[in-house]
């Protein structure tokens, strides 16, 4: 597999801060924002602040304070977001899973009823 990490890709710009966000929760491994096309009444990302492609590549290669530090941020947005009815967590990954950014990012949705995750 090919976790080569393209510099210029949109989150890595962010996090640089060469493109401001609506930053949500930051800790000293991940960030988390409002994702500028929301498709549900929250939507939050967090993305890991080291250069990792996917989720696979995160997991393979991340440190366990990294892996720590995000979960720990995955846990602040639910907190602050309020999310206590339920949320779904998603990370697409590659071409097949629709990844848009090359970067490992997790959406965080809820604060509503959610549908199917995949059609019939």
């Amino acid at each position: 597999m090919d976790y080569t990490y393209d510099p210029e890709n949109i989150f890595a710009k962010i996090l640089r801060g060469d493109i401001p966000n609506q930053t949500v929760f930051e800790n000293d491994h991940a960030l988390a924002f409002r994702d500028i096309a929301p498709q549900a009444a929250v939507h939050v990302l967090v993305i890991p602040k080291g250069p990792y492609v996917s989720l696979d590549h995160f997991a393979r290669d991340a440190s366990a304070d990294e892996q720590v530090g995000f979960m720990q941020a995955v846990a602040a947005v639910s907190e602050s977001e309020g999310v206590d009815a339920g949320f779904r967590a998603i990370a697409n990954t590659r071409s097949h899973g629709v990844q848009e950014v090359p970067h490992f990012h997790l959406h965080i949705l809820g604060g509503q009823q959610l549908g199917p995750m995949l059609p019939k």
